[in-house]
């Protein structure tokens, strides 16, 4: 079989290895570099691992809690029953984990996680480690790789999926295929201000919808709480605070337990609320206070952090960080069922481009990369099964239509603004930010559906990002406007006015 699979984190190449160890004939092709993307900026590492008094049910409880109860429980319990053989494959593939001097993994803990059971690489270089131990694996293999070729399109006959169209160096080329298992990521870049690199523009969810895949809960998109909020985007673990670091007001007060009683530990929607209602009401960034843990701790524990802060004139060890939130996950994406299968035959989503029912409405930290190697894996592994009718996934929406009116009863219509990806990311901060109201969401899906409407001619990449970015944005808003009550990362807010600007 052919199986073309796009893109390159550990979701993808996961895929593709096992893809190829299976004896199928597998090509990556890959918008930047082999490796590029979210993975290798990961820091947590990879839940999974069940120390005392700890269990695979515990850690199905606790993603269950992180997502608002929207989580489905079949997938959740496919993610944590897989951990320890994926976590296992990650280090027969070459990855090392930190070990304590006898040998024994160390367990990080997180936010809504009730035990430690995180495990981690380099200390907070986790998803770098994995990026070059499955690239390296890649590169071993007979898989053939195609870097810096852009997403186009889907090709789609008699309704099953089977090629893909690519640009490369301003040609476009076609790649067939028996299966094309899309693992692009998110789409980070439809906001202002976000952890993610430059190349997530939602290329793979746009062109799974112009190819009639059905999408759900683009409304939940994750702010991370803890950015560096002085210079470009810089994400602070949030095992930083699992460790015992603590975020603080201008008085030096721990105002998350007004939000929350497990305050800094909450889960991340909340946390992230918190930090952006305090910041507006006092002015000025809250503190990450991680003084506690002491200069040589915080160097060993969390090397890359620590160089980070230390080269933007902040001694951490000695004075709390201003930090604040910035887009960082969407948990919604193209529909899938438990072996990555869209609605659309002879397409797969695996990763952060899926929506396979974990995450609910909101994310727990460090089930990101798991779910990238689960899923992945279980793609690969259908491969060979029948295509079903039609995949089992709650909750899953119909293709949209991004020219329909969106109009809010007794607003004045504004005139026409001249399209540009700036203006749609700071709209999308402000309107469809952490903080959403009923006024906000109208007023973007009417701007959006008015740059919808002018006629535009892609011809680069940044021209079809941008062609991306405007479709999903629009999907995006109409998904927020469409869900009434406020749930995880939704949050309805009749006197929302966030705005963060000390990012």
């Amino acid at each position: 079989m052919d199986v073309v699979v796009v893109g390159s984190g550990i979701a993808g190449l996961t895929a593709a290895l096992h893809a190829s160890e299976a004896g199928h004939a597998v090509t990556v092709v890959t918008k930047g570099a082999l490796g590029d993307g979210c993975t290798g900026l990961a820091q947590g590492g990879v839940a999974g691992i069940y120390g005392t008094g700890d269990s695979a049910t515990q850690h199905a409880a606790d993603t269950m809690t992180a997502g608002a109860g929207l989580s489905e429980a079949a997938a959740v319990d496919v993610l944590v029953r897989s951990a320890g053989e994926r976590i296992a494959e990650l280090i027969t593939r070459g990855v090392a984990f930190d070990r304590s001097p006898t040998g024994e993994l160390l367990l990080g803990r997180e936010a809504a996680h009730s035990h430690a059971r995180i495990v981690h690489t380099g200390g907070d270089a986790t998803g770098a480690a994995i990026a070059h131990a499955l690239v390296a694996a890649v590169r071993r293999s007979r898989i053939t790789v195609r870097e810096h070729a852009f997403l186009l399109d889907l090709i789609v006959q008699d309704g099953i999926v089977r090629a893909i169209r690519s640009l490369t160096a301003g040609a476009e080329s076609e790649l067939s295929a028996d299966a094309v298992i899309l693992a692009t990521g998110g789409a980070g870049h439809l906001y202002a201000h976000t952890t993610n690199p430059a190349g997530a523009t939602g290329d793979g969810i746009a062109a799974a919808l112009r190819a009639g895949a059905a999408v759900a809960d683009l409304e939940f998109v994750q702010f991370h709480p803890t950015i560096l909020a002085e210079g470009p985007a810089f994400l602070v673990s949030e095992a930083v605070r699992g460790e015992g670091a603590t975020l603080l007001d201008a008085d030096g007060r721990r105002f998350v337990f007004d939000s929350h009683p497990d305050g800094e530990l909450a889960p991340r929607d909340v946390v992230s609320r918190a930090i952006a209602r305090q910041a507006a009401v006092q002015g000025s960034a809250v503190r990450l206070d991680a003084t506690m843990l002491g200069a040589t701790t915080l160097a060993r524990r969390f090397p890359t952090i620590d160089r980070v802060t230390r080269e933007r004139g902040f001694d951490w060890a000695a004075q709390p960080i201003p930090v604040t939130p910035a887009a960082h996950y969407l948990m919604g994406g193209v529909v899938t069922d438990l072996d990555g299968r869209s609605t659309v035959p002879g397409l797969y989503a695996v990763g952060e481009v899926a929506r396979t029912g974990v995450h609910g409405a909101n994310r727990l930290a460090s089930n990101s990369l798991l779910e990238g190697a689960v899923f992945g894996a279980r793609a690969a592994a259908a491969l060979d099964s029948p295509w079903p009718h039609r995949p089992h996934a709650a909750g899953q929406t119909s293709p949209f239509d991004s020219s329909a009116s969106h109009s809010v009863a007794g607003r004045p219509d504004a005139g026409p603004t001249p399209f540009h990806r700036a203006a749609l990311q700071q709209l999308m901060w402000d309107e469809v930010g952490l903080l959403r109201s009923d006024e906000g969401l109208g007023r973007a899906l009417d701007a959006l559906r008015r740059w919808s409407a002018m006629p535009r001619d892609p011809q680069t990449v940044p021209d079809h990002e941008d062609a991306n970015l405007l479709l999903l944005a629009t999907a995006t808003a109409s998904a927020a406007l469409a869900r009434t009550d406020s749930v995880g990362a939704h949050f309805r807010d009749p006197l929302a006015s966030p705005v963060l600007e000390t990012v």
